[in-house]
């Protein structure tokens, strides 16, 4: 693991580190035609055909709202028996959804950031929170299930142990602080700032974003699509954001946020930050109500 582009210690920074996507560029594709009216039911059961027969490792799937239908990704990996499957269940669906190949790898990569550093792993804070008035910060649940206590220097002194993580399924951990460490309700802007946070907000479709990750830094897009799922070689999370916003192995795990909102925590993406590509991202709201926790 080349450590050489982490920046020094940071007190309660939103970046991390862990799945990312590696595979060629997932942006949905845009339609010139008006969108297909489709109802949300007609929709819902589609996705729900979906998971019960395509829900193979190396597939993601959402509602592009451009189109008015459902995009299945299907990456290099899906072969023979398992492609056949994924295409007869789009196929069954009709002109309800589409599937696009792409030439990459849906793969997790357990690297990091530079915030938090756990047993073998390092990742990343997402936002600080609180729960019944103790300090406590929100991370992917992919590193929460790989460590139990975390440092915010390699080797360094234990400041808060995992209380509750949720991979697959969904992807959020709740850490507790046990040690002493600032924890501010602030993101960290790798250009001498940071942006307060005072609230967690549901994403909206075309909203511009901002994510913050130690190997990225800050990067803008906007969000595309919602309620998206991927099926990682773990298992399948559902409810993701899906956005425009580049990342690069160790930037998951990181904040999603409009100006002092907070939207997400980094789940996983395709391409990196020269040649662009998606990023998915845990909702913070699903994830503060799940654990009991709050912002600030």
């Amino acid at each position: 693991m080349n450590h050489s582009r982490i920046p020094g210690r940071r007190a309660a920074l939103a970046v991390a580190g862990a799945v990312v996507l590696t595979t060629a560029s997932l942006t949905l594709q845009s339609a010139q035609a008006a969108p297909v009216p489709h109802s949300a039911a007609e929709l819902a059961s589609a996705r729900a055909e979906l998971n019960a027969h395509a829900a193979v490792p190396g597939t993601a799937w959402a509602v592009d709202p451009r189109i008015g239908k459902l995009v299945v990704t299907v990456d290099s990996t899906v072969k023979g028996a398992r492609l056949d499957q994924v295409r007869k269940a789009v196929a069954d669906l009709g002109d309800k959804a589409t599937i696009k190949r792409t030439a990459g790898v849906l793969r997790p990569f357990v690297a990091g950031g530079d915030a938090i550093w756990g047993s073998g792993v390092r990742c990343s804070l997402g936002f600080n929170v609180t729960k019944d008035g103790q300090p406590y910060f929100l991370t992917a649940g992919h590193c929460g299930k790989a460590s139990g206590d975390w440092s915010d220097s390699q080797l360094g002194g234990v400041i808060g142990s995992t209380e509750a993580a949720e991979f697959p399924g969904h992807d959020y951990a709740l850490v507790r602080y046990t040690g002493s460490a600032d924890h501010p309700s602030s993101v960290d802007l790798y250009d001498g700032g940071q942006q307060s946070i005072a609230k967690a907000g549901e994403a909206r479709v075309g909203e511009n974003v901002r994510r913050s990750g130690s190997t990225t830094q800050v990067h803008d897009g906007q969000v595309t699509a919602l309620n998206v799922t991927v099926n990682y070689q773990e298992g399948q999370v559902d409810g993701l954001i899906g956005t425009n916003v580049c990342a690069e192995p160790g930037d998951s795990g990181g904040a999603l946020f409009d100006g002092d909102t907070a939207l997400g925590l980094t789940s996983g993406g395709s391409g990196d930050c020269s040649s662009g590509g998606e990023t998915f991202f845990q909702p913070v709201p699903a994830a503060l109500q799940a654990t009991g926790a709050q912002l600030p």
